[in-house]
Formats: C-alpha cells, structure tokens, sequence
C-alpha cells in the first residue's frame, strides 16, 4: 500500500516451497513433462532418447495417447508399476500395483485414508493420534471430518524423539472419549526435521499392533536425510523385516510425493499411497472414495514415473541426473548445518540438530512483557513476535503456535530452501533482531 519499510523484499521461509525459493528444476523430470505435454518436441535433437523413450511409453498408456485425457481414477497403470517396482527396490519387499494409488500429492492420499477409517458418533468416534509438533494438514483434515485429534508430544530435548510411552498415555486419555483408531507418523518430521531411528520405528510397530491401530506414514521427505548417523528407515521394510506376527496383521498406508525430496516439484501436485494389509473389503471402499475425483492430474502421474523410475547407469540422461540430484541434495545439508549452528550461537534461541526434511524448529524464550503485550493484542506470544520479525526485517516465518507445541514453550518454523548467500543473510538478520527484541521486552 505504498508505506515505506525497512526492508526491499520480504523472504518467504514460512513454506517448503523449494523451486519458489529458487530451486533449480531437475532436467531430465521437465523434459519428460516436455514432451508429454508437446509431443512435437519428440523431434527436437536436442532431447536425449532416455527421455524421448520414456515419454513415447507414458503417452501410449494415456487415453487417446494424450495427456490431456482422464487416466484410471487410481492412476494410470503402467506408473503404478513403476511405484510398486522403486518400493521394492527401496525396501527389498514385494509391492503389488494394486496397492498403490496416485493421488493429488500426498496431502489428497492422507484425506482419502482419513475419511476411510473415521466412524463412530460420540464414544465411539475415530480418535487420530498425531504428533506435536505437527503439520497442520492432519489438524485441518480432522476437523474436517469431526474425527477427535489426539496428540502425542515429541520430546525436545532428545531431539523431537518419538516416546512410546507418550503414545500410550494419548491412547489412554483418548479412550475416556473416543476410540482410538489411527496412528499417524510423520518421518522424516515437519515442522522438527528429525529422523527416527529403526528401533523407534520398531516400537512404534509393536505398540500399533498391541493397541490396534491403523499406521498412517508420511514419509514424504525420504530423500532429505543430512545428519551424520541418521538413515531413512521405510515403515513397510521394518516391518516386514520384523516378521509375525506384526507383518501380517499391522494395518498401513506410507505416503510419498514429487514435492519435496530433491525434486521440489510442488505445483505438478503428484504422489502417492500404498496400502499394507488392508482389508479386500476395505480396499475396495477406498477404490470407490478415489473414483469419486476421477483421477490425479496426469502431468504430476507422470513426473512422479520419471521420480520413482530414473534414469539408469549407461542412458544418455544419467550422469546429468545424478549431478543435479547431488548438488540439490548436498546444498541442503550445508544449509540444515548452517541453520543450526547460527541460531545456537545466538543466546536465548535453541535449535535441534535438522536432521533431515527441509525445516527447523527452534525454540525461542520470549520475556514476560513480550507476552503480555501479545496478549494485548489477542495474539500467541509467538505469533506476536513472527509479526513483528515481519514487519521489521521482511522475513516471513511460521510461529510454533500453529503446529503445536508444549505449553510455556515458543517455537518458530523456518525452511532451510532459501540459497546459501540469502539464508546466511536471513539467519543473521533474525538472531540479531530476536536479541534486539528481547532488549526491547526485557
């Protein structure tokens, strides 16, 4: 509206947008997207012949060999094989394409699954256990449908560790209310950047089975591991490695998606959901609720076939893949390192190691009079100072309010995408200004 600030631009480290933030687009994805899109382009020398290959074979499987037509309502079937093959090659356990169904990025597949397993009315009404912090989809998702949201804390101080002993107490003061019915896992985290080891995962199995619980994986950020010691650890693998009685009877559905990873292809809105164990009844319900949006868009089906089923050693687009794949992926460990370590040296803010996803989550102390002038202004003491961050330094970031956090403690969400020189900038910017801050409160 024309009112001087202080700043020349405002920098949006509020969301994990990673091409918005200046991402570079990986080649070989766009070139298949290219060609499937403007077919002519298959004339073009200058496209390699891997892409050229691949694209002649994804439009021979959309109707009328356009991407423009409607595919089968749970994806078109010859990337729903190429997802059941990666799942197997990644986990070393057989996948079945049946099992998989494309969605609108994984946010669509988590509503689906929700609205499958919510029933009941009072007592007897779906409990879902989230974590928090937590991404606010699956708050939004069970207010939506009047489900009862049931939080489990990840523990701070052992950096966002999953415990399950917190598990079982949100399953005993959910059952004073509802019935417990679903389990929800987000791994590598959102908003906390942690990754959870295999034997958490482990007793995570063991307390779903124990308890009855239906899981509901998001593993959306599998590719973004940083952390020295730390490894993506699939919840299908672990427990199929751990055997019976857990393999056949834990019910699961694992989420992924072409958004995040070292992709970073949000706006083609492509992922997926493959079901374990589930019911044939029941998986012919979630075949019916899918057909009820006809089908995924065709462009994110087919970015995400180019994901799950790369370039190989030996085809023309390889080694330029790989390049990229690693310089994406190697940038955003430098920045996960950077985040840390500038918010640590800063007194009164503390943030756990980002061990992997795209995020941090430090905590922040926030004096007395800080908070009473939030509350003023009808605002979250975090919120108040995110506000006031904006409005003096043009960065824009997420307060922890909105995810959830333990009462008396206040947090700020920051995605680690910004490129180096302007993160740098933006880390220093916001240390010196929460110290200005507290000077100002104190």
């Amino acid at each position: 509206q024309g009112v001087p600030k202080p700043f020349t631009e405002v920098i949006k480290a509020n969301i994990g947008d990673a091409h918005a933030m200046g991402q570079k687009p990986i080649t070989f994805l766009r070139q298949v997207a290219a060609l499937c899109l403007y077919p002519e382009l298959l004339a073009s020398p200058n496209i390699p012949e891997d892409a050229k290959a691949r694209a002649r074979r994804l439009l021979a499987a959309c109707g009328g060999q356009s991407a423009g037509s409607y595919s089968a309502s749970p994806g078109i079937e010859l990337v729903r094989g190429h997802v059941a093959k990666f799942i197997e090659r990644r986990d070393g356990v057989a996948a079945k394409a049946q099992d998989i169904f494309l969605s609108t990025g994984a946010s669509d597949a988590i509503v689906s699954i929700l609205k499958l397993l919510v029933a009941g009315e009072g007592p007897t009404r779906t409990g879902v256990l989230v974590p928090i912090p937590q991404y606010p989809l699956y708050s939004a998702a069970i207010a939506e449908l009047s489900a009862v949201q049931l939080n489990y804390y990840l523990a701070e101080d052992k950096c966002w560790a999953l415990d399950v002993a917190e598990l079982r107490r949100a399953v005993t003061e959910g059952r004073r209310r509802c019935c417990p019915r679903v389990l929800c896992i987000i791994n590598p985290g959102n908003p906390t950047g942690q990754v959870q080891s295999r034997q958490c995962i482990e007793d995570v199995i063991k307390f779903a089975y124990e308890e009855k619980l239906f899981l509901m994986a998001d593993e959306v950020y599998q590719d973004n591991i940083y952390a020295e010691g730390s490894a993506f650890h699939s919840f299908k693998k672990v427990l199929f490695e751990m055997g019976p009685p857990y393999r056949e009877a834990v019910e699961l559905a694992s989420f992924h998606s072409i958004s995040k990873g070292f992709m970073g292809e949000c706006g083609f809105r492509g992922g997926y959901v493959e079901v374990v164990n589930m019911d044939p009844e029941v998986h012919q319900q979630l075949s019916k609720l899918v057909s009820v949006r006809l089908c995924p868009p065709v462009p994110g089906q087919i970015l995400l076939d180019a994901v799950v089923d790369p370039p190989q050693p030996g085809e023309p687009s390889y080694e330029l893949f790989m390049a990229e794949k690693k310089e994406v992926l190697g940038n955003l460990a430098h920045k996960a390192q950077l985040t840390q370590e500038i918010f640590n040296r800063t007194p009164g803010i503390s943030c756990n190691p980002v061990q992997g996803a795209m995020y941090s989550f430090p905590r922040i102390h926030l004096p007395p009079r800080a908070c009473a002038a939030a509350k003023e202004q009808g605002q979250a003491p975090d919120m108040f100072f995110c506000m006031k961050l904006l409005e003096e330094t043009g960065i824009c970031v997420v307060p922890g309010s909105g995810f959830g956090q333990q009462e008396g403690t206040f947090h700020f969400r920051m995605t680690i995408l910004p490129p180096t020189e302007k993160l740098k900038v933006l880390l220093e910017k916001l240390s010196s200004f929460y110290t200005k801050f507290v000077k100002e409160f104190s």
